[in-house]
């Protein structure tokens, strides 16, 4: 019985060093900084155009975001344009993360991130209501017209259509012009109103203005 436990031990003993041995061989020497290569490309100009756009929704987001500071001040204070502009600040800052989740699925975001988000400066002035919505009415349309010149780069310009980004062209088209004109389209209608508001009622009409925003 002495002999057959010794014998086991001797078999488990040789077992373990040959797994230790095993194992050493099955290491893994994959570099820890290798990227896979294989994705279908993406144009350098189309690539850029996008990394641009990145930029201008960031320096949207952060401007609206000075927008709602000065409404939020005491010696201004008007929740309303705050909330709003808030909103608007939140809603850039999507549209933005929304693209570089665009160029990560296509596997490009290979950089690093100081190259692809920088921190903007921004006007800061004492607004009314009215030049906000109207600073606001300016920005977005800047911004409409960079995605437009965005989907025409991304279009390409081989007559056979081969450095065209179809997907890319459609999912701009479709998502983002469709927010940014409605947008536009909102913000007119608020500058509208509060013209009327103030020609009626001077700054009180700004007050009430705010109240209902």
């Amino acid at each position: 019985m002495v002999k057959l436990i010794a014998s086991i031990a001797s078999l488990l003993v040789v077992l373990a060093l040959a797994n230790v041995a095993q194992a050493d061989s099955l290491k893994c020497n994959i570099k820890s900084n290798a990227a896979f290569s294989g994705w279908p490309d993406m144009k350098a100009p189309c690539i850029n155009s996008m990394r641009k756009q990145i930029q201008k929704e960031i320096f949207a987001s952060t401007q609206y975001l000075a927008m709602a500071a000065h409404f939020a001040t005491d010696t201004v204070n008007r929740p309303g344009f705050t909330e709003h502009f808030i909103k608007a600040a939140k809603e850039e800052r999507e549209h933005g993360a929304k693209l570089v989740e665009y160029l990560s699925m296509r596997g490009q975001l290979t950089d690093t991130v100081n190259n692809l988000i920088k921190v903007p400066t921004v006007d800061v002035s004492k607004w009314t209501g009215l030049s906000a919505l109207e600073a606001a009415f300016k920005l977005e349309t800047e911004v409409t017209n960079s995605i437009r010149a965005l989907i025409k780069t991304c279009e390409g310009t081989a007559k056979n259509g081969e450095d065209n980004d179809y997907h890319l062209v459609d999912y701009l088209t479709g998502v983002y012009l469709e927010e940014q004109l409605t947008g536009q389209r909102d913000l007119a209608g608020k500058i509208t109103t509060l013209e009327k508001m103030m020609d009626s009622h001077g700054e009180l009409g700004e007050f009430l203005f705010d109240k209902n925003l």
